[in-house]
């Protein structure tokens, strides 16, 4: 079990080096490759001029059609997700290297670029470009969705990256209820009709597109509800559809109408609206930390504990590109949104030209949603447990009038004295140190915990209701894979993490 913690933990630092554009963008790139080698030696149905020609066909007209689309609206395009999308259509749309096939692959290359500016209301998109464009061009006649990332040879690297995408993002019981869902149905109407259900299995697998699906599109963050229990529901609704294989005729709602149809019912539980901020200021927290200030144009509805994900355009942007998630520090009737943001050297573009926007200048979020929320019960006792950075959701609970209310004990641990931050906005709370060295007067609620990690016998010690507590615990990848045996070895029973990926 603790070979397996330091594994995750490592794969963790891994993946959370790049965003979830990067990320996506790299697996579609590694699958492509590797079916360009699967072509070459006789393992699949298209040869490698047809897939050469839709790639280029798919992924020159998403990007290309994405910056007329941004020149028009007069917006900077997001280059990662043009690419994105037309390396997806390029394993949606059937290959081939004549004209027609092509033609309607670039037209569904064009759709989906323009979706992304037509489709919207109050400045947020609803659809998922590629499955529009798909959509689009089977409705007119001009093109055909094939899906034809399903199959027995390149089931294993797809399988893998769905995982990889699937975990990275913390999607894993969504992806484990489409997946239940959409098999199982599939299985119960294959040996219906006379299917070996061992065969049906095999066969659900390898010939539907249900893993494709599910880790390259239906987690796409911008058309996903925020809350877990909404996106399970669209698991669910997408699940049921692709798996029913309904026929509307002329219409047969395929996979790409089945995603379409759940896009659209997550569009009705989230953010309905473009969030755009304008920019207050900054403050140093510690000489590795910093919070930033904004006003929202309109009033943003979010629960203490979530995050945002804010679009930045600037010159140069490094491997992590335009969008950054951040949590949010500030309480939801603050009529401010912050964040708390940590500082490395050298610093990522994104926070080196957040840091230096002027007073007024206006940016972009792009999502709201997380579930590190505390109980609706405000009588159930809790402990927050925070590593550096990782305080900055609580801070966001704690400034929230139903947070002054509750029975709540924070843990703090920092690295050295100077990385204490946010000691003003805590003084009221109740507060364990755990901190090398001397940090100086603290407030009176306050408590000196240790100079180190915490140990399992300190945490009884120090909070002897501990057993008693629902636990959260924010912060990087290696401090969560280091106190959840502890916070579990005393006992608590109830613990929800939040990890701090790519910081």
């Amino acid at each position: 079990m603790v070979a397996l913690r330091s594994w995750l933990s490592r794969l963790d630092t891994v993946l959370g080096r790049a965003t979830m554009y990067r990320l996506v963008l790299v697996l579609l790139l590694v699958l492509a490759a590797y079916a360009f080698v699967l072509s070459a030696a006789g393992l699949l149905a298209f040869t490698p001029a047809e897939l050469g020609a839709t790639l280029a066909t798919a992924v020159v007209t998403a990007w290309s059609g994405t910056r007329v689309m941004a020149m028009l609206f007069r917006t900077r395009p997001h280059t990662e997700s043009s690419l994105i999308t037309g390396l997806l259509l390029f394993f949606v749309m059937f290959p081939s290297a004549e004209a027609p096939g092509v033609g309607g692959v670039a037209l569904a290359g064009l759709l989906a670029a323009a979706s992304k500016y037509l489709l919207v209301f109050r400045g947020r998109h609803i659809f998922n470009p590629a499955a529009f464009g798909a959509a689009a061009v089977t409705l007119l006649g001009l093109g055909a969705a094939a899906w034809w990332a399903a199959n027995p040879a390149m089931l294993p690297v797809v399988l893998l990256c769905t995982i990889l995408i699937l975990y990275r993002t913390r999607k894993l019981l969504m992806g484990a209820v489409f997946v239940l869902l959409a098999v199982g149905i599939l299985v119960v109407r294959l040996a219906a009709g006379g299917t070996d259900p061992a065969a049906a299995l095999q066969l659900v697998f390898v010939s539907y597109p249900v893993l494709f699906l599910l880790g390259f599109m239906l987690t796409e963050p911008l058309t996903l509800p925020p809350r877990r229990w909404q996106q399970l529901l669209v698991a669910a609704v997408v699940a049921v559809v692709l798996a029913l294989q309904i026929s509307i005729p002329p219409v047969f709602l395929g996979p790409e109408f089945a995603l379409l149809i759940g896009n659209a019912v997550a569009f009705g539980m989230g953010q309905r609206r473009r969030i755009r901020l304008r920019y207050t200021g900054s403050r140093q927290l510690t000489p590795t930390s910093a919070e930033v200030s904004f006003t929202p144009e309109s009033p943003v509805r979010f629960k203490p504990g979530q995050y945002m994900e804010l679009t930045l355009p600037h010159a140069r942007p490094d491997r992590r590109g335009l969008r950054r998630i951040f949590s949010i520090s500030s309480a939801p009737d603050d009529g401010t949104v912050r964040f708390g943001l940590r500082l490395s050297n050298p610093s990522s573009t994104f926070k080196a030209a957040l840091l230096n926007l002027r007073p007024g200048a206006s940016v972009d979020a792009t999502t709201v949603a997380g579930d590190f929320v505390l109980p609706s019960d405000p009588s159930v006792p809790l402990l927050l447990f925070a590593g550096g950075i990782g305080v900055t959701p609580f801070l966001s609970q704690l400034r929230s009038p139903a947070g002054t209310e509750r029975d709540v004990v924070l843990i703090y641990l920092v690295s050295a004295p100077a990385e204490l931050g946010y000691v003003e906005e805590l003084a009221q709370s109740r507060v364990i140190l755990f901190c090398p060295g001397d940090p100086g007067p603290l407030p009176g609620t306050w408590t000196r915990g240790g100079t180190g990690f915490p140990r399992v016998e300190e945490l009884r010690s120090l909070i002897p209701d501990l057993d008693k507590r629902r636990v959260y615990l924010s912060g990087s990848p290696a401090t969560l894979a280091r106190a959840k045996p502890i916070i579990r070895g005393a006992g608590v029973r109830s613990l929800r993490t939040d990890a701090f990926l790519g910081y």
